[in-house]
């Protein structure tokens, strides 16, 4: 008798539980990413063991997350990249779907709670390079302050993603509400030149090396 179907299933069954667990792990540690593994467990409603088959570490999940987080960077910001639009309509539209999307939730959030490795850090190159981009874009068109760099907008969106009151709806309802305040900030009409000196690349990246203030990647530019 074929045991095809049998593995197929099982295969379904696999992916359903993987699909729990990346969704229960994404609500426990966005809330606390020093929460116990036990926990994601829990939420799921599946087994330790079947968690641990997937993932062996706690490490192992956080890095998951983090990954996927900066998947949908990426394609994010290619999109921006490949849109037909002026490119100040372009850099507004990317700037609601990042903050839709809370991809800072899964990346920045849980900087210094795992290890990142070269999967986190070829990714990061990608965010860097289509971030770099798709703000200089803007920048030649004069339309943003003087002074103004893209880390600045990183840790403006960094700050939006603490935002957290009620239920999910109105958390994102008030995340764009205040992201509207900051691109009206961005533009340089009768905008005051900015105090201090702009966020740099060691601030940025000390936080990914857990236990530790050197800088491990360039990961977090979000």
């Amino acid at each position: 008798m074929s045991t095809g179907p049998r593995k197929r299933g099982r295969q379904a069954e696999a992916e359903r539980n993987n699909v729990r667990i990346l969704e229960a792990a994404r609500e426990v540690f966005i809330a606390n990413p020093a929460a116990p593994i036990s926990e994601v467990a829990s939420r799921a409603g599946v087994g330790i063991a079947a968690l641990y088959h997937r993932y062996p570490s706690k490490n192992a999940l956080l890095a998951q997350l983090c990954l996927d987080g900066q998947d949908t960077y990426i394609a994010l910001v290619e999109k921006a990249l490949a849109s037909t639009a002026d490119p100040w309509t372009a850099y507004v539209q990317w700037l609601r779907d990042i903050v839709a999307a809370d991809t800072h939730a899964l990346t920045v959030h849980l900087a210094g709670h795992f290890t990142p490795d070269e999967r986190h850090a070829t990714r990061t190159e990608r965010m860097i390079t289509g971030t770099i981009e798709l703000f200089e874009r803007v920048q030649e068109t004069g339309v943003l302050r003087g002074g103004l760099t893209f880390l600045d907008v990183a840790f403006l969106l960094e700050l939006l993603a603490k935002t957290r009151l009620g239920d999910t709806a109105r958390t994102a309802e008030l995340r764009q509400r205040q992201l509207a305040i900051i691109i009206d900030g961005l533009s340089a009409r009768g905008a005051a030149e900015l105090p201090g000196t702009p966020p740099s690349w060691q601030e940025q990246v000390s936080r990914w090396t857990p236990g530790s203030d050197r800088p491990s990647l360039r990961a977090g530019v979000e």
